[in-house]
């Protein structure tokens, strides 16, 4: 939504991934909320704490909006939950549709479809949150490398 709790802690995580496998120079990684509510802030203060237990540093990351070029610019929108995805599918325009797709259908054994919002819960939800992206991560990843697209 605002781009303050799961999506930047995605972004994060698959960056520091990405990193540590020296793949850095194939992807262009960025995360965008679908509402204006804080554009330019940074993470949330619990986000970044419970990343940073983890070696991953949030703090230089900015919320923004998804913009129209965003859907021809990047080759996966990844979606959190079924608000978000239905409000990305209808502002893309058709010939981008199918690079949106559910962060969470790169970790099947999840047996979920949401990422859930931590922003109005505790510090578990936080730590729920970077375990559900850090196995989407690292599915996504592997589809990639196994598509060819990325060696």
């Amino acid at each position: 939504m605002g781009n303050i709790c799961r999506s930047p802690t995605a972004e994060g995580v698959f960056t520091k991934l990405v990193k540590d496998h020296n793949l850095e120079a194939h992807f262009a990684i960025d995360s965008a909320g679908t509402h204006a509510y804080h554009v330019g802030n940074g993470p949330d203060l619990r986000s970044q704490s419970a990343a940073r237990e983890r070696g991953i540093d949030l703090s230089n990351l900015r919320a923004r909006q998804v913009i129209n070029g965003d859907f021809e610019d990047f080759d996966f929108l990844l979606a959190m939950d079924d608000e978000n995805y239905s409000i990305l599918i209808n502002a893309c325009p058709e010939q981008y549709r199918s690079k949106i797709k559910y962060f969470l259908d790169y970790a099947p054994h999840l047996n979920e479809r949401e990422v859930p919002d931590p922003y109005y819960g505790g510090q578990y939800g936080f730590e729920r949150v970077l375990d559900m992206v850090e196995e989407a991560s690292a599915g996504f990843l592997k589809k990639l490398q196994e598509s060819g697209k990325i060696k």
